[in-house]
């Protein structure tokens, strides 16, 4: 999930995929109430998590990088430029900042992903004479079953 600090404590900074990595000074975490079971105690505990990351002013993406990311998580990003994401699923609050973390990975990971362009190809000359013998076979197994003329 996230990259390990040269110093053994707490992680860095969260790897999106090779190249790609985001300082988590960058996240503010904020605390939301997570409904669900839990008796009394839901009504008073704060445990869920709202995340906000900057993208707009964040120098971990390129400006095409960021374009990208607009247009794919265009409802998830504010008019201020803020992704938004909120973790309520777990009853414990690191828990759901672990949710929140590794749902901003993938969501990234995803929205940064970029297909390989198809390269037309044009049958082989055995699968083409293939085809048409197939197509042969077919017509003429259809042929037979017609009815005869004596109706």
């Amino acid at each position: 999930m996230a990259d390990e600090s040269t110093d053994g404590g707490e992680p860095r900074e969260l790897s999106i995929r090779p190249g790609v990595s985001i300082p988590l000074a960058e996240l503010r975490l904020g605390a939301l109430r997570a409904g669900g079971p839990g008796g009394q105690n839901v009504n008073k505990v704060s445990n869920g998590v709202e995340l906000r990351w900057d993208l707009e002013a964040s120098p971990a993406l390129s400006a095409e990088q960021k374009a990208l990311v607009r247009e794919r998580l265009g409802r998830r990003v504010n008019a201020a430029g803020e992704l938004i994401l909120r973790a309520v699923e777990h009853r414990e609050r690191p828990r759901n900042v672990a949710a929140a973390l590794e749902r901003l990975r993938e969501l990234l990971a995803e929205a940064l992903h970029r297909e390989k362009s198809r390269r037309a190809t044009r049958p082989t000359r055995g699968a083409q004479r293939r085809r048409r013998e197939a197509k042969a076979r077919r017509g003429a197994l259809k042929r037979q079953r017609g009815g005869t003329d004596e109706e």
